[in-house]
């Protein structure tokens, strides 16, 4: 059985940083494609970093290029999404989310396309 657990959230002021984590189990983490959303209260679900299966390949919402990096530790099976120069607009429940049937260079931005899904963990940036 396949399981996502998210880490790491928490309450920042802004220009802060935070790192979270979300660690994998129940299949081979080398072939998964990995990508992190978030939900703020009253609007859509929306991605935010995604990264391939080789992690040769990332993707960024524009919000946040420049100030969050994904990245990916296969011995650990975890996958990371560091995030700098926090906003109060980054204020969000943040979801990491996996499946393995896309192609090794393949980064996928839409929730639809991800089967697995954790829990998720709160981010909250104050002014």
């Amino acid at each position: 059985q396949v399981q996502l657990v998210e880490s790491g959230g928490g309450l920042v002021q802004a220009g802060g940083s935070l790192r979270l984590s979300c660690a994998v189990s129940g299949r081979t983490f080398t072939g998964v494609s990995m990508g992190w959303f978030r939900q703020a209260p009253g609007k859509e679900r929306e991605f935010v970093a995604g990264i391939s299966r080789d992690a040769t390949r990332t993707s960024y919402a524009d919000s946040v290029k420049g100030r969050f990096t994904i990245s990916r530790d296969n011995a650990k099976s975890t996958v990371y999404l560091q995030m700098n120069s926090l906003k109060p607009e980054d204020t969000a429940a943040y979801s990491c989310a996996a499946d393995w049937r896309f192609a090794t260079e393949e980064v996928t931005t839409t929730g639809t396309g991800y089967r697995y899904w954790g829990q998720g963990t709160q981010v909250t940036v104050s002014s």
